[in-house]
């Protein structure tokens, strides 16, 4: 079969540990992992532990984890010991989305990779399955900010499965559904006929297509290759388990709080998401961070299997 992603050799600029170049050139599995949580979605010192337990999750499934940041203008895929400590402890570290990329690798810029500056350098690195904990979208007032998430787009034009646990869901969740349709971008539920609700099991959403398995996953991705489409992602929406969700009332009247002090703080454009995520945090007692740990450790699970699946279909 055609391989429609560049192998790693033909990204110098990109620096692979040697356990991700020798899985990816035995096509071994491979899951590709953000940095930002661990930077800048955590409180010190919890965020280096649970950088180490999501890569455990991943070996403990049989896969290689691929942690991806960039330091000192270098991009990596796949964080050594020292590494990850200094994206768990260095405050100067930026956070860098695709855009971000040239100039950060351009200035000698260090900085942790958002889903949109992850999901391009693992395929860039030729790496299939990327898990996450939600997706960003089209914010809520988009009609006056035309804010949207540069994830999207991304996503629209990157051959590769992203594992989460929808969108975040002080977002506008039916119109990023919308959004993803118009961009010829395919989701499947995992388990569920409902679009999750990032820290909620359901957004109350339908979704169109429906999954039992990591192998019906790896399918689906091997489907795309087959048919020669468009290179677009494929997203794996896994909801968080119903025990371990935010509890639904508590959750939406903390998120209309939010929503009414971002307003009063004049909270818009990027300093919108980590204001309303961190007002959820302050004003749920830390279930909502709870929640978002239990839906990334749930992904990263369910990325390994099928990533797993994958090498297994590749001849």
């Amino acid at each position: 079969m055609t391989e429609l992603l560049p192998p790693p050799s033909s990204s110098p600029l990109l620096r692979l540990t040697e356990e991700v170049r020798d899985a990816l050139a035995s096509r071994r599995p491979v899951v590709a992992l953000e940095s930002t949580i661990i930077a800048h979605g955590l409180p010190r010192p919890r965020n280096l532990g649970v950088a180490a337990e999501l890569e455990e999750i991943v070996r403990a499934a049989g896969a290689v984890p691929a942690t991806v940041a960039v330091l000192d203008g270098v991009p990596h895929v796949g964080l050594g010991k020292a590494e990850l400590e200094r994206v768990a402890n260095d405050s100067s570290l930026r956070k860098l989305g695709f855009r971000d990329l040239a100039p950060a690798v351009a200035t000698g810029a260090s900085g942790a990779t958002t889903v949109s500056g992850t999901a391009f350098l693992a395929a860039r690195a030729g790496i299939r399955v990327f898990a996450t904990g939600g997706l960003g979208g089209v914010h809520r007032d988009w009609v006056t900010s035309q804010d949207e998430s540069a994830d999207l787009g991304l996503l629209s034009r990157t051959r590769i499965t992203v594992v989460c646990a929808g969108v975040k869901s002080i977002l506008d969740v039916p119109a990023t559904l919308e959004r993803l349709e118009t961009l010829g971008v395919s989701t499947l539920g995992f388990r569920t006929a409902e679009f999750p609700g990032f820290y909620l099991s359901s957004s109350g959403r339908p979704v169109d297509w429906t999954v039992q398995s990591a192998g019906q996953v790896a399918a689906v991705m091997r489907a795309q290759d087959e048919l020669g489409v468009l290179e677009s992602a494929l997203i794996v929406a896994n909801p968080v388990p119903q025990d371990k969700q935010l509890d639904p009332q508590l959750h939406d009247m903390v998120l209309t709080e939010a929503l009414a002090a971002a307003e009063r703080a004049g909270a818009t454009g990027q300093a919108a998401t980590p204001f309303l995520l961190s007002y959820l945090t302050e004003h749920t007692a830390g279930a909502s961070l709870e929640a978002n740990l239990a839906a990334v450790r749930g992904n990263v699970r369910l990325g390994a299997e099928i990533a797993a699946h994958w090498a297994g279909t590749r001849g």
